[in-house]
């Protein structure tokens, strides 16, 4: 994959990071994350000692490793849309197999699988398994669906699609479901690249691909519509459609942090 969709439908030219690029990120992470561990240890043993109980240092030590573990590398993951400090440091991020930001669930797998191939083994199995995959996935990007990509350096995002004139009509009116992680990619790289195509296969390719996103499409297009511009339409009409949402929850926050913003500021005590 030499590209990866945002927003559905929006490509950016970005490469898979290397392994060299996915270790150093790991060493920096360690490193913060020894800190971390110091501090957190310190925590823990005070409370350790406060406590009354045999049972107490062993608990302690389940919960540190959990947070260490699991709790922190998922909610970091989470919270930055897979972009860690040591990632950010070195320029790469980690995105869904359609280029999409990771939310919990893929946060959860990855972590959940690191503690074998990253704690049991040092690192050892994630290290091999980046050198032997083709996008440098370790297992938990494998099994969750993700990959780390460059994003210092990466080209502009090319121009966006748009919509036939004579389709914008019916594109506003037509009901668009989401389409399945992968097929934009597919649709956007191939209407970048029709015109690369040899005429047969890009007849075929867009033939093929007209009727999948027609599953997702209510009602059809004008009968005759050429399959391109077909396409192109339904990218255009669902990245003009998640624009307005986007647009609408901004104006919504707004607005409600203006409403705050009038309410007074203390709440008088009650009168006996």
């Amino acid at each position: 994959m030499d590209g990866i969709v945002t927003g559905e439908g929006v490509l950016l030219d970005s490469q898979a990071a290397s392994v060299a690029s996915r270790l150093l990120a790991g060493l920096i992470d360690v490193a913060v994350l020894a800190v971390v561990i110091v501090v957190l240890s310190l925590a823990t043993v005070g409370i350790a000692s406060n406590v009354q109980s045999d049972a107490a240092p062993a608990v302690a030590v389940i919960l540190l490793l959990v947070v260490l573990m699991l709790v922190l590398p998922i909610t970091v993951d989470t919270l930055t849309r897979g972009r860690s400090l040591g990632k950010a440091a070195v320029g790469i991020r980690v995105v869904r197999d359609d280029g999409g930001p990771i939310v919990f669930r893929q946060a959860f797998v990855r972590a959940l699988t690191g503690i074998v191939e990253l704690w049991l083994t040092f690192g050892i199995l994630a290290t091999i398994c980046s050198m032997v995959h083709p996008q440098g996935k370790r297992i938990g990007d494998i099994l969750a669906g993700t990959y780390a990509v460059r994003v210092r350096g990466a080209t502009k995002a090319r121009i966006p699609v748009t919509a036939p004139p004579y389709l914008v009509g019916w594109a506003h009116q037509a009901e668009v479901a989401r389409l399945p992680d992968g097929l934009a990619l597919t649709v956007r790289q191939f209407l970048n690249r029709a015109t690369q195509l040899h005429p047969t296969s890009r007849v075929e390719l867009g033939g093929r691909l007209t009727a999948e996103v027609a599953q997702y499409v209510q009602p059809l297009p004008p009968a005759g519509t050429h399959p391109e511009d077909f396409l192109a339409a339904v990218l255009a009409e669902r990245r003009r459609r998640e624009i307005d949402v986007l647009s609408r929850n901004a104006t919504r926050t707004a607005q409600d942090a203006q409403g705050l913003h009038r309410l007074p500021h203390g709440v008088p005590d009650p009168v006996d």
